[in-house]
C-alpha cells in the first residue's frame, strides 16, 4: 500500500469542501428571544451600579458584607441545628 502525501493544494480544496452557504435567521422571537437569557437584565443593575457616588458604592458594598455574614450566621446554625438531629451523619453499613 502507498500512501499520497498532501500538497498544498489538497489543503484548499478541503477547506472549500467544507464551507458552508445556510443563512442563520436569529429574526425569530420563539427561537431568540434574546442574546443570551439574563444577559439584558444584568447589564441594567450593571450600568446603575456604575452610575452610584463613591459613597453610595460603599454603602452598596457594606450590605453586600452585611448580607454574607448573616447568610454565614444562618449557615452555621443549620449545620448546628442537623448536627443535632443526626440529619448529617453517613448511614452505618
Amino acid at each position: 500500500m502507498g500512501w499520497k502525501m498532501a500538497s498544498p493544494t489538497d489543503g484548499t480544496d478541503l477547506e472549500a469542501s467544507l464551507l458552508s452557504f445556510e443563512k442563520l435567521d436569529r429574526a425569530s422571537p420563539d427561537l431568540w428571544p434574546e442574546q443570551l437569557p439574563g444577559v439584558a437584565e444584568f447589564a441594567a443593575s450593571f450600568k446603575s451600579l456604575g452610575s452610584l457616588t463613591t459613597a453610595n458604592l460603599m454603602e452598596k458594598v457594606r450590605g453586600l458584607q452585611n448580607l454574607a455574614y448573616q447568610l454565614g450566621l444562618d449557615e452555621s446554625r443549620e449545620m448546628t441545628r442537623g448536627k443535632f438531629l443526626n440529619i448529617l451523619e453517613k448511614p452505618k453499613k
